[in-house]
């Protein structure tokens, strides 16, 4: 689908809420296959996601040792996660290191989501995931793990108050990014 068909579309989906205060962009250039052109989004005209661009307001991370070092990353765990480092160990590792090393092995798969998250989206052109995302059910759009997705499913006004509450624990194990948009779209940003 072209673009002058396909923003129309996706602007009709936005929430009420955030219907003027956000925007979607894209540039292409038909002669020049070195450049892919750009594709962003933008809340209150500000860049928010620019897939080609590092300057937006979002942290855009280069390694996994830059999300395992991130204070801003917070990692639920569950009693259930702890009990199974317990059950691996055979009991040899104190109790106040189960909780590290269960945090560390979760944090290590967070971050290489993370990262896999990113390379896929660098590559990724916009006009087709936006297709891909006009074309499937919202319900898939918010449990892919491609960023893009999730990022137009939480601006999406098929997605309820309720439903955009009860997703606040699943979303923390998402890159930034996406924890922006769901914070924009509960009105704390």
């Amino acid at each position: 689908m072209i673009w002058s068909k396909m923003k129309p579309q996706l602007e009709n989906f936005l929430a009420p809420v955030l219907v003027g205060r956000v925007e979607y962009l894209s540039t292409s250039y038909r002669y020049s296959p070195e450049k892919n052109g750009q594709c962003r989004i933008a809340v209150d005209n500000k860049k928010i996601f620019n897939m080609k661009d590092g300057t937006t307001g979002i942290r855009w991370y280069l390694s996994e040792q830059d999300i395992k070092n991130d204070p801003a990353v917070m990692i639920p765990l569950s009693e259930a996660e702890i009990e199974q480092i317990r059950k691996e160990t055979g009991g040899k590792v104190p109790e106040e290191r189960l909780a590290v090393i269960a945090s560390d092995r979760k944090l290590l798969a967070y971050a290489k989501g993370t990262m896999a998250a990113q390379v896929t989206l660098s590559k990724t052109d916009f006009n087709k995931t936006a297709d891909v995302f006009l074309s499937q059910p919202i319900e898939d759009s918010l449990a892919s793990k491609d960023i893009l997705l999730n990022c137009l499913a939480l601006v999406d006004r098929r997605v309820g108050k309720k439903r955009i509450m009860d997703m606040e624990q699943s979303v923390r194990m998402k890159h930034p990014i996406v924890q922006y948009f769901y914070a924009l779209r509960r009105g704390l940003k």
